[in-house]
């Protein structure tokens, strides 16, 4: 288990191993790129902590940030359906989130634009003896915790793949996560989905079982699951300061996938529990971001979301509008693996 000597020396121990990491063998990186490019134009950088540990790599990045210039990072607790408000208001700067929500924000012109992709899916769908297949949803309670939250628009979009109607053919019921839980396993609500920490507990507690894994099953397995965002005005007036972040936490992401007992230790830090967030790091491929494509999966979901009347922009406008992958591309070949 995870003690408290282990807490306070995580933070030692990671700045420890950065001066060992932090050449090209562990973390893939080019050295002295960093020092090559001018500093940050602000010192300050806001990111948003959820009740979710699968993004991870924003909150191993906190040192890592701190080395690429900002010496004050900050951390703002929102829920998941806050996420996107909060970075189209430009209360945070740069963020990990689920992707169907931010097309969303850019479908109604709201200044958000995205910059890369950072993993595939963690999102996994449980359910009772009653639920099967995605299918099997129709005429079942499916709980989430916001009608609008991340969770609710996934599952949505699952569910009109999987020919149903979401908004005629479920019953949703809004919880907060920490209650769905023991509504499943007395058979008040037929089915949940969650991200981390909650596939884990349940999965230790014996509570449902598995209907759908996104990182696992097709197609949602094939495209971004979380990608990262920003506030368009924060970009247009921080470029460098954006792309230094965005290499922070794709950095993070191939720690949280080489080092995940370290990795699990500074998200301990943040109030999660250790032993799921080590799970967490073991399940889920962060060291993938290199191999996926982050147009095809804003394509793939505003595809899907436009065919169901989710969105009214194309794919294309949404691509137009809402992204900017300058940094990504460029940062996907400077951190050669």
């Amino acid at each position: 288990m995870y003690t408290q000597r282990a807490r306070r020396m995580s933070r030692r121990e990671f700045l420890g191993g950065l001066t060992v990491m932090g050449t090209a063998g562990v973390l893939g990186l080019h050295a002295g790129l960093e020092a090559a490019e001018a500093p940050p134009e602000t010192t300050k950088i806001r990111l948003i902590q959820v009740p979710g540990i699968c993004v991870a790599p924003q909150y191993v990045a906190e040192e890592l940030l701190k080395g690429e210039g900002f010496n004050d990072v900050q951390y703002l607790k929102v829920s998941t359906a806050e996420v996107y408000k909060v970075i189209a208001a430009g209360e945070v700067d740069i963020s990990m989130a689920f992707i169907a929500p931010f097309i969303l924000q850019v479908d109604k012109g709201i200044p958000i634009v995205l910059l890369g992709g950072v993993h595939v899916g963690c999102f996994e769908l449980f359910g009772t003896d009653k639920v099967r297949a995605v299918s099997d949803l129709k005429g079942k309670t499916v709980a989430v915790p916001e009608l609008g939250s991340s969770h609710h628009v996934f599952l949505s979009i699952i569910a009109a793949h999987a020919g149903l109607d979401p908004q005629k053919d479920i019953n949703w019921v809004t919880h907060p996560i920490t209650e769905s839980l023991p509504l499943l396993t007395e058979g008040k609500v037929d089915a949940l989905i969650g991200f981390p920490p909650v596939p884990q507990e349940l999965r230790a507690k014996g509570i449902g079982h598995v209907v759908l894994n996104s990182g696992v099953d097709s197609p949602w397995s094939q495209y971004f699951c979380c990608i990262v965002g920003s506030n368009r005005e924060f970009v247009r007036a921080h470029p460098v300061a954006t792309k230094r972040a965005l290499r922070a936490i794709v950095k993070a992401a191939n720690l949280c996938a080489t080092e995940p007992e370290r990795a699990a230790r500074l998200i301990a830090d943040k109030g999660y529990t250790y032993d799921y967030a080590l799970k967490t790091m073991q399940e889920i491929p962060y060291n993938k971001w290199r191999e996926y494509n982050p147009e095809e999966t804003v394509r793939f979901y505003a595809s899907r979301m436009h065919e169901v009347g989710m969105i009214k922009s194309s794919p294309q406008q949404i691509i137009a509008e809402g992204t900017d992958w300058r940094f990504f591309s460029a940062l996907q070949k400077e951190l050669k693996g």
